[in-house]
């Protein structure tokens, strides 16, 4: 079976008095899901609001995939079926 879909994202930044705020929002066409992340500049480091939004940008994304995986997790117990358990890191590298 072959199956092609698109699916949009929109990443929303604000920075202010060095903290940095991101929303990311998932459109399926069918449901939307949102992710959110932040990153806060260091007492006594330069202020670079292109580091902050990678950061706050980087943990909205962390945040909308966790919550995509869940969703896909839901649908699988309510079809019937278990979820495979983990057997990976989510992110960085294996110990």
């Amino acid at each position: 079976m072959s199956h092609t879909t698109e699916w949009n994202v929109r990443l929303q930044l604000s920075e202010e008095d060095g903290r940095t705020r991101a929303r990311v929002v998932l459109d399926t066409g069918a449901a939307s899901l949102t992710g959110t992340g932040t990153a806060q500049c260091a007492p006594g480091d330069k202020d670079v609001p292109e580091i902050g939004d990678e950061f706050a940008a980087g943990r909205a994304l962390r945040d909308l995939g966790t919550r995509l995986l869940r969703t896909a997790e839901h649908d699988v117990e309510a079809m019937g079926a278990a979820p495979e358990p983990r057997t990976s890191v989510p992110y960085g590298w294996p110990e």
